[in-house]
């Protein structure tokens, strides 16, 4: 028995995730993270939260929707489903955006943390992504990431706080109620 090398490893691309059963799979540079079992209730209720909060935000804002779960395809070999997300953009078909998100949210749970608080975080990072929240619900608090010069600089740990998002696409800066989400 040898030594297992990287190149061992199953690697995927867009053609082989499009095809696998359920939505329970994202697909980071080339391997495969299940995303299951569900999330529990209560992430599904901050998460919900969120994405009202983001609605209200966003209501007089033409240019930016708010997400629940949707594909980001990144490249052929990188796949993920943000928690919440708003992109400023127009999608280029509805399977799937292909541009960056200004605003993740990711809700950490035992089977993600690891992922949402590395992986995903740098990825978001080289990715352009302008904040980056990572939601403990379990601790109640927020870690609110903000992107300048291409890294993310720590804003503040948000429990019942309210958080400005600058975007310029919306000509507004969006105060965001932290206390509304738990």
């Amino acid at each position: 028995m040898g030594v297992l090398k990287l190149e061992d490893l199953p690697y995927y691309t867009y053609d082989d995730y499009k095809n696998w059963e359920g939505n329970e799979w994202e697909l980071i540079y080339g391997q495969a993270y299940c995303m299951s079992p569900a999330p529990m209730i209560k992430h599904q209720n901050i998460s919900s939260k969120i994405s009202w909060e983001l609605q209200n935000l966003f209501i007089n804002c033409d240019k930016c929707q708010v997400l629940m779960p949707i594909d980001w395809k990144i490249s052929e070999d990188t796949v993920v489903q943000p928690d919440n997300s708003v992109i400023c953009h127009e999608p280029q078909n509805e399977a799937y955006i292909t541009k960056a998100p200004k605003i993740i949210f990711e809700i950490l749970s035992k089977s993600t943390a690891k992922k949402d608080k590395g992986l995903k975080f740098n990825l978001y990072e080289r990715e352009g992504v302008a904040y980056y929240i990572i939601v403990d619900p379990t601790e109640e608090i927020a870690k609110v990431y903000e992107l300048k010069d291409g890294r993310y600089i720590k804003v503040c740990d948000a429990s019942d706080e309210k958080v400005t998002f600058d975007i310029k696409e919306c000509n507004n800066t969006m105060s965001f109620d932290f206390a509304k989400i738990w």
